[in-house]
């Protein structure tokens, strides 16, 4: 798949990172503690199981999207504004921040409003491609990195009593684009096209190679 990343900030911030002893060839296999602003239960998984030390520091900030914003800058922007918010209240810690969603025909695919508003959501992601975006900003010492994964995912065919099944569960309701890689929407999910645990909601990955711009 081509090269998605997008860098979008680069602006000092004095952000203290733990100490680390350094190999020659300047790698280290300690990683910082992060303070993850979020409440997303996946993004904490995700950490988890990677091995990346982290505590919570989630923070509620406006998510209106702005009139004529692109997906891209719409999880950017709101990456940033929740790592900046979050480090306002959290002074001296490396943070971390995301922010994913989902797009088909430049339309972007917020978590669902209702049970109407799922259904109607997964009717336009049946049997077709769409895009997952995750707008991660990091807040260290070296500064604030902002950037973007893109992932690509084919949903298959659905019928109306699968896609009422599927609400039913409950699973859709609060996630971007009304449905779970990781959960029971995987058996609806025919082929991906780039980081799946960006379609969970985080690109460790991108966060990995921020740390080391």
């Amino acid at each position: 798949m081509e090269e998605t990343h997008n860098n979008q900030v680069s602006m000092p911030q004095s952000r203290d990172l733990p100490a680390r002893e350094r190999t020659a060839a300047g790698f280290t296999e300690e990683l910082p503690k992060l303070l993850l602003a979020s409440s997303s239960p996946r993004r904490s998984q995700i950490l988890q199981m990677v091995g990346w030390p982290f505590e919570l520091g989630a923070v509620e900030i406006d998510e209106s999207l702005h009139e004529s914003e692109s997906a891209r800058a719409y999880v950017a922007r709101l990456a940033a504004a929740k790592a900046l918010a979050s480090a306002d209240v959290h002074e001296h810690r490396p943070v971390l921040a995301a922010d994913t969603t989902v797009v088909v025909d430049e339309h972007i695919l917020a978590k669902p409003e209702d049970v109407e508003d799922g259904k109607r959501m997964l009717r336009l992601l049946q049997g077709r491609w769409h895009q997952v975006l995750t707008g991660v900003a990091l807040i260290y010492a070296a500064g604030t990195e902002v950037d973007v994964e893109l992932t690509e995912v084919r949903f298959a065919p659905m019928s109306d009593a699968e896609i009422d099944w599927y609400v039913s569960t409950r699973e859709p309701m609060d996630k971007a684009g009304a449905y779970a890689i990781q959960g029971i929407g995987a058996r609806f999910i025919e082929s991906i096209k780039g980081d799946y645990f960006n379609v969970m909601g985080l690109p460790v990955r991108l966060v990995y190679e921020l740390l080391r711009r």
